[in-house]
Formats: structure tokens, sequence, C-alpha cells
């Protein structure tokens, strides 16, 4: 099992659409640098904090790909988490853990008819690879351990749970559907992957 360490490194102010946010950044011991947004200040261990754990989507969050709802699950994040507070932590984890070469060769495998997690297999990939153990690090580090967690990924709760960040309530960040490639992919995370989805 892979065990993981963090550094951080920079910190700075970050003024956004959605409002002033502080900007952190954490290195973990593989090289990667993770993005932490924090809104409001004094986060209380005896009191719940709302937090997106959200995993980098290049193609969603850059170049606007229609495929999947992983810009607008963040641009809902921050649209919340800056009017109430709370923390976003920006994962670089790409294409579910599996990094953005595969990811790629995963959606040239949809093009052929297979789905998201049938992709992912015929690559040889589990459906979902990603690991929350350095969001549960930066979580203490921050020195925040109840959370409110914005999420449809039950998968999600349990691997907090697992570290020991007590989740106090599960708030929906659920995205209408808008075209037919998000729609069937929505409803591959609700059928095959139990995402708590209602709109598809």
């Amino acid at each position: 099992m892979k065990k993981y360490k963090i550094k951080k490194i920079a910190k700075s102010i970050l003024p956004t659409k959605y409002g002033q946010f502080d900007i952190i950044i954490y290195k973990d011991n593989n090289g990667s640098e993770h993005v932490v947004l924090l809104s409001g200040k004094n986060f209380s261990t005896n009191k719940s904090v709302l937090v997106r754990v959200h995993s980098e989507c290049i193609t969603s969050e850059v170049f606007h790909s229609q495929k999947c709802d992983c810009k607008q699950q963040l641009d809902l994040a921050m649209k919340k988490i800056g009017k109430v507070g709370g923390v976003i932590i920006y994962l670089r984890q790409e294409g579910r853990g599996i990094g953005l070469g595969n990811k790629i060769k995963a959606y040239h495998l949809q093009e052929q008819g297979l789905d998201t997690v049938e992709a992912n297999v015929k690559l040889g990939f589990a459906s979902d690879k990603r690991d929350y153990k350095v969001a549960c690090l930066i979580l203490d580090d921050l020195g925040i351990n109840k959370i409110k967690l914005l999420t449809n990924n039950p998968d999600k709760i349990k691997e907090l749970k697992k570290c020991g960040i007590e989740i106090e309530a599960r708030v929906s960040i659920e995205i209408k559907p808008k075209n037919g490639q998000d729609k069937k992919y929505l409803k591959t995370k609700k059928d095959k992957m139990g995402h708590l989805l209602r709109q598809v």
C-alpha cells in the first residue's frame, strides 16, 4: 500500500468569479502538486466544514468537453463554498486516476461503443483508480476532521471515513445532463459505479 507524505509549498490569495479564496499548494512524495481553495477562516475541529474533494479533469475544465460533468461540478462547488465557506481539495488524479494519456485511449474505446467503465477495464484498469489518502492528509494538516461532503460518490465517502474523517452529511452535487454523451456517462456512473444520481 502506498504511503503518502505531503508538504505545503505555497500559499496566496486567489480572486475568482465566485469570490476570494486562499489558495494553498501541497506537494506529495510522488511529485504531484495538489491545490486547496479555502473560503472562510478559523475552521474548528468541533464544527463540520463543507468540503469538495475533486479530481482533475483537463478535458472538461480547460477544453470544455461535453463528455462529463466535472467542470460543472467544480463550478457548483466553488459557488457554494464561496458563499458559505469551506474547502475544495483539487487532486491531480486525471481520468479517475489512470492519467491523461490513458483517459484519451479510453475515449477512443468509447467511440467504438464501450462505456466509461468498460473502456477502463479494457485498458487493464479498475473502473475508478483514485486514491483519497492525500485528501485525508490535507484535511488533517488543515485541522479539519468533521465535514459535510459535496459528492454523489459513495466510494469517496467510504474512503474518507477509512482514514478517520467524520462525515456529518452528504451534500448532493448533481448536474442535470445537457446532451446524450454526458447522459450516457452519468447513467453508467449510476448503474455501474453506484453514484447517487436522480436525474438520469
